[in-house]
């Protein structure tokens, strides 16, 4: 708040503002940056979720029971069961990393292996409430967010597919470079 003062002739003179209010005003700033960085920095440290593979999920089970994850397989497609209201399917590991997947013959390659070997880890993928998507086939690539239960199910909250026509036209020549 300014001050004023009047000299000899009654002409007021007005004094600057006090630097003590410039310094609230400063620090009411900083205080006001530094809270909304706390909100952008706890938020995105709560919404962040692991991306594992299902061995990952199979081996670390017992750590992972009722964490918000994200597991990605290949849907083995005799296990697609829907009731109206609740969608089941199993889906197999799959390698995460482009490298591993290149080197395995691709992606249409990979997911065929996961859903052909009877040994690769499995797990079994359960969505409420929830419409049967069209994409949802056997050795589509399916990425799933929720928790692992204590029995052993993944309770999906939310399913993303990928669309198996953009690799189908590349399995037989794989096949074919395989023979």
């Amino acid at each position: 708040m300014a001050e004023t003062s009047y000299q000899g002739a009654g002409q007021p003179v007005v004094a600057s503002a006090r630097p003590a209010g410039r310094a609230k005003f400063i620090i009411g700033g900083l205080i006001l940056l530094a809270a909304v960085a706390y909100l952008i920095v706890s938020n995105l440290l709560s919404s962040q979720q692991y991306f594992i593979t299902v061995d990952e999920l199979v081996s670390r089970k017992d750590e992972l029971v009722g964490r918000n994850i994200r597991i990605s397989g290949a849907v083995i497609g005799d296990t697609i069961e829907y009731d109206g209201q609740t969608l089941s399917f199993t889906i197999a590991h799959v390698p995460v990393s482009a490298a591993d997947i290149e080197d395995e013959g691709g992606l249409a390659e990979v997911l065929h292996q996961a859903v052909s070997d009877p040994n690769a880890s499995r797990v079994t993928v359960v969505l409420y409430n929830e419409p049967m998507p069209d994409l949802l086939q056997n050795e589509a690539q399916a990425i799933v967010t929720g928790t692992l239960g204590e029995d052993g199910v993944f309770y999906a909250d939310e399913l993303l597919l990928k669309c198996p026509t953009r690799y189908e036209e590349a399995v037989p020549e794989q096949v074919e470079a395989g023979s």
